[in-house]
């Protein structure tokens, strides 16, 4: 049987324009890179973010496909998006999975990791 993985890197943003520490609100780019890594087509189909903040509010996002795509990638291609997130604190934490299909219509889950979502420059 054919090996579907797709492995995913995170970069994270602060963005100024819509920060407000005043009202609590800190807000965050990401810039997630999905690769298939493994041996077959392989197409992602919905995503599940759990967004946390310092304060211990935990949020779930759930929905299809990324920024309205639902990308198919060979082996070795990749796919890079770029979204955001606001939360009540300066720094907090995302964690999730994206949905998949192989192009045989087995199903697996893609995890990412646990990310910072923060002023990394500011924790130095």
């Amino acid at each position: 049987m054919a090996n579907p993985q797709f492995s995913v890197s995170v970069v994270v943003t602060p963005i100024a324009e819509r920060t407000d520490p005043s009202r609590s609100e800190y807000s965050y780019a990401y810039t997630v890179t999905i690769r298939n890594s493994g041996d077959i087509a392989a197409q992602l189909i919905a995503r599940r973010w759990v967004i946390a903040d310092q304060n211990g509010h935990v949020q779930e996002v759930r929905g299809l496909g990324v920024v309205g795509h639902q990308p198919l990638l060979q082996p070795g291609e990749s796919f890079e998006y770029t979204s955001w997130t606001q939360l009540a604190t300066q720094q907090g934490s995302m964690h999730g999975s994206y949905f998949c299909y192989t192009q045989d219509a087995w199903p697996f889950e893609a995890e990412v990791p646990e990310f910072v979502l923060g002023n990394t420059s500011a924790l130095h």
